[in-house]
């Protein structure tokens, strides 16, 4: 045999891998750690956050200058002229039918929660298209004088732009929601221009207080490039001016502000609740859903002759109060007032969040307060507008139940540190309180709705959220009530996988159901197989499902019982068998989803 001499021998074939490894070991001292890396990759989501801040807020600005300011001037003329008003808003209504058609589903309505689904619970995939339907549908509703707030949105944006990132690098999916949480941290921080409410936001809310030292690391650096840059193109102000603070008595303030939180907390709650409700009566109502949003416009300029301050994200009204210049009587009707235009804004399918609304809301609250506690002890008292302050705060930590965001927020606005004790002490106490009487932030009463308790965890929740009808066998084998022994052998002997088969009446509906431990002291007897009838032996006590049950109530059912099938039938008043569920499918449809979201990777490329 003839050797082929362009074959190297297998010495030159070691030294040729032994120098590639050489070279590659050289280049290596020359690549960034992963560490190293992490600081890189956040730095640039820092930036690309920032500058979709400035993007996000030029095009809100200019949709604001460009129909409501225009709009406005015309409707101050005074006369019949204010009868105008509501057709500011419907006007960026009907701007956002085109953008609705062609992204059904992704526009309309409060879309922060579906955010949270996406990092939490579906491995922070995250389309690009989402920071453009984002910022031209919020500019849209809040640039038009719709009662929504941009900080919610922004957060979204730079979450989408995190989530590219971590597509970019194939990433795994716990590494994939440090990018996306990364991503919030910089929209956050560079829309209020408070880099350490703009991490806390993300550690506390988006990442629902999971998080670890490396992750948050990531979010420092994040929210801290794109606070840079928002203070590069915006100067160092904060989102508004909040005027020196300090307590005049503390033995008379301290309870006041107890008393403060508590009233938030009640308040935070009606929020809440209020804003789900009147949601719920959109989704009711007989109108076709494009026009639901020009509907509920009209509603919230209607309700803005009487007080135009709750139109947009209401920032010029806060700097009033926080300036002590906010009438009582009007503060307390804006309470209320701006918690219905939020609630119909987002209810009926404007686009927008909850958070400039929640410091609205908070603010009045406060102003009001302050300004009774004041009138009754002016000389114990702060200004009115230290407890506008406090209360801008308070109740954002009690509607969304992120106390630490709420205590930082504030304190990078105003860069005092007495205010770090009034805000501690009203916030957790309105927290505590809001908790206590609606166990759900505004932010997770979906999820609750679906039974899914979104704090317990990913794995949990995967459970939760996977319904039972999408798991079911429908290949199922049933058998009469009025079968015998031996035609009960027969469908045993054929059937491949299923131990327990449905017992049905004459009408279909399952009366039981029976397995061959059922019938094992008699298919030895030939004459009591012919005559027993499958009625007679079947268990008529049966655990069933129905197929909006969820996963994690099917497997409680299966270790309670020691079974490893569950019939699965229409509803419980109504035993049509639609299928089976097994043990073994409900197990392997976990462990999919826990491969598809690459839950328990503990290390990624990067």
């Amino acid at each position: 045999m003839q050797t082929n001499e362009k074959t190297p021998k297998p010495g030159k074939v070691l030294d040729s891998i032994t120098f590639n490894y050489s070279i590659f070991g050289r280049l290596k001292k020359f690549l960034p750690g992963e560490n190293s890396l992490m600081v890189i990759i956040a730095s640039a989501i820092g930036l690309s956050a920032g500058l979709a801040n400035i993007v996000f807020r030029t095009v809100t600005d200019f949709v604001h200058e460009t129909i409501f300011v225009r709009g406005e001037a015309i409707v101050h003329q005074g006369g019949w002229y204010v009868l105008l008003l509501p057709l500011i808003p419907m006007v960026g209504m009907v701007l956002l039918i085109p953008l609705s058609l062609m992204f059904p589903g992704k526009v309309n309505g409060y879309g922060f929660t579906k955010f949270l689904r996406k990092v939490n619970l579906e491995g922070g995939i995250i389309k690009f298209r989402n920071v453009f339907i984002k910022i031209l549908a919020t500019a849209l509703t809040i640039g038009t004088g719709g009662s929504a707030g941009v900080e919610g949105p922004i957060a979204q944006v730079g979450g989408a732009l995190g989530s590219q990132v971590g597509q970019f690098f194939r990433v795994s999916g716990v590494r994939m929601k440090v990018y996306v949480a990364a991503g919030c941290a910089g929209g956050v921080g560079a829309m209020f221009n408070a880099p350490i409410a703009g991490v806390f936001f993300a550690s506390e809310i988006v990442l629902l207080g999971t998080y670890e030292m490396k992750s948050f690391s990531a979010l420092v650096i994040s929210s801290a490039m794109a606070t840079v840059i928002s203070r590069a193109y915006y100067g160092e102000s904060p989102a508004f001016p909040i005027p020196a603070y300090h307590l005049v008595n503390p033995l008379v303030e301290i309870p006041l502000y107890i008393l403060l939180g508590i009233i938030i907390g009640i308040v935070a709650v009606m929020h809440i609740r209020i804003f789900y409700a009147i949601r719920d009566r959109f989704a009711e109502l007989k109108l076709h859903p494009q026009i639901k949003p020009i509907f509920g416009a009209f509603l919230v300029g209607s309700l803005a002759i009487f007080f135009p301050q709750i139109m947009g994200d209401g920032y010029h009204y806060i700097e009033k109060v926080l300036s002590g210049h906010g009438l009582v009587s009007v503060m307390l009707a804006l309470v209320l007032m701006k918690i219905l235009a939020t609630a119909i804004t987002l209810g009926s399918g404007g686009a927008g969040g909850v958070f400039a609304p929640a410091l609205f809301i908070g603010a009045v609250i406060g102003g009001a307060f302050g300004g009774v506690a004041h009138e009754l002890m002016p000389t114990l008292t702060a200004n009115p507008g230290a407890y506008a302050a406090v209360g801008i705060g308070a109740f954002l930590a009690a509607a969304t139940h992120a106390p630490v965001t709420a205590i930082f927020l504030l304190f990078e606005m105003t860069g005092n540190y007495l205010i770090i004790i009034p805000i501690m002490l009203s916030s957790v106490i309105g927290t505590v309180v809001a908790s206590k009487l609606n166990h759900d932030s505004i932010d997770t009463v979906d999820f609750s709705r679906e039974g899914i308790d979104i704090h317990e965890g990913m794995e949990m929740a995967i459970m939760k959220s996977i319904k039972v009808g999408a798991v079911i066998s429908e290949d199922v084998d049933f058998i009469s009530e009025k079968a015998n022994i031996d035609q009960l052998l027969a469908i045993f002997r054929m059937a491949e996988h299923s131990f327990y088969f449905p017992v049905i009446d004459e009408s279909g509906r399952m009366t039981g159901i029976i397995s061959m431990q059922d019938v094992k002291l008699i298919i030895h007897d030939e004459s009591q197989r012919m005559e027993a009838l499958v009625g007679n032996v079947c268990s008529r006590k049966v655990l069933v499902l129905t197929p909006d049950d969820n996963l994690h109530s099917a497997m409680n059912l299966f270790d309670l019982k020691g079974i490893e099938e569950i019939p699965v039938v229409e509803a419980t008043d109504n035993r049509w068998v639609v299928g089976m569920l097994r043990r073994r499918d409900v197990l392997a449809k976990y462990n999919r989803e826990v491969l598809s979201r690459g839950i328990g990777e503990k290390k990624s490329p990067v």
